[in-house]
């Protein structure tokens, strides 16, 4: 037996996934949008090669946060300053900036290496429905 190993994929060759974020569980999504931008979802899987697709987020704005999380749950940025550090409510970060509430938990959920980077920036997330991404036909995805 011969053990097969992907070759490293061209930008042109990967296709486009398109997903509706309404009312899915900000944590479960971000699970599958990282393994769909790291090409977890394929048969042909390889850890150490990129494989992922682009995938492009509508709705993010009606992104579902479940139990208290909505009042309780805080994003923190720090600027390495004294009192550099910045705490805002999901609340007010979902009426601010509602596309950055999915970007984080994607970002978060891949991997702390070198391929995340550019993995990373094949996600594509919007607020609301419409995107610029309708030339490349994307695939829609439940």
């Amino acid at each position: 037996m011969k053990t097969y190993l992907p070759k490293k994929m061209d930008d042109n060759k990967r296709a486009w996934v398109l997903v509706d974020a309404t009312d899915q569980p900000v944590g479960r999504l971000a699970v599958k949008l990282a393994n769909m931008l790291r090409g977890k979802d394929k048969p042909i899987y390889t850890p150490q090669v990129d494989m992922g697709d682009f995938v492009v987020v509508i709705n993010a704005a009606k992104v579902k946060l479940t139990g208290n999380k909505e009042t309780q749950k805080e994003y923190k940025t720090y600027s390495g300053f004294r009192d550099g550090l910045k705490l805002i409510k999901a609340k007010d970060m979902r009426v601010k900036h509602p596309d950055q509430m999915v970007t984080l938990a994607v970002r978060r959920m891949l991997p702390k290496n070198r391929l995340s980077a550019t993995t990373f920036k094949r996600l594509k997330v919007y607020a609301g429905a419409e995107h610029p991404h309708t030339v490349q036909k994307p695939i829609k995805v439940a």
